[in-house]
């Protein structure tokens, strides 16, 4: 017994020994020229003072994953919920793997509806207010799933089914670690909902990481036609 005991704890060390930590940076740029003054245009005119522009230092959160299936990758997690809260879906972005269930209580005193028109899941949750019975769905199809509330205009969120376990959402500073990531040739993934995404091929050796991998999303890595 003490034998197979001891073989068993080598078999997992060896395991542990053919994964490695991913990590690095992500941010967000735009174009130049497009800011205030000259090159940027005339916004101290009375039209356009008040056009909000979009401040790429700010952009948040970014998620960052390996693409695709990933062999002996297990669901992890696989009940989560996104809240519906001072009319809001929180969190606004939540990166889940296939076949995870994600449950949508409601903790306003109000009537809340939750549905998706998305090639990747279609449902309606119907009309319902804190204390109901919370509703939930199982995503089963990888992909970007937008979702609404049918009462209140500014309520959306995404839920971004990937195909592993192996994914991080930064909300921070934009530098970014995924753990235990085995052994093998990966595409990389850099997203954030209003800008293309960015990939990057990478190689997890046997024993080691994979460090300083930067990521820059903005308009210029948008396919060129």
């Amino acid at each position: 017994m003490k034998s197979l005991l001891f073989l068993a704890a080598c078999l997992i060390a060896a395991d542990a020994s053919l994964a490695g930590t991913v990590s690095g940076t992500v941010r967000a740029q735009g174009k130049e020229g497009t800011g205030s003054g000259e090159d940027g245009g005339s916004y101290s005119s009375k039209k356009f003072k008040f056009a909000e522009r979009v401040d790429y230092d700010q952009l948040r959160p970014f998620v960052v994953y390996i693409q695709g299936e990933v062999p002996g990758a297990k669901l992890e997690h696989p009940l989560a919920y996104v809240h519906q809260k001072d009319a809001e879906f929180v969190p606004h972005i939540l990166p889940i793997m296939a076949g995870t269930t994600v449950q949508w209580p409601n903790d306003d005193p109000i009537f809340h509806n939750v549905y998706s028109r998305s090639d990747t899941a279609t449902f309606d949750l119907g009309l319902y207010k804190k204390g109901d019975k919370p509703q939930d769905v199982t995503f089963t199809k990888p992909g970007e799933v937008d979702v609404f509330c049918s009462i209140h205009a500014r309520m959306s969120c995404i839920i971004l089914v990937l195909e592993n376990p192996y994914f991080v959402t930064i909300t921070g500073h934009g530098k970014f670690s995924i753990p235990d990531v085995p052994a093998g040739k990966y595409t990389l993934v850099a997203w954030q909902e209003r800008l293309p995404k960015a990939m990057k091929e990478i190689v997890v050796p046997e024993n080691g990481d994979v460090t300083d991998i930067q990521f820059v999303l903005g308009p210029k890595s948008a396919p060129q036609h």
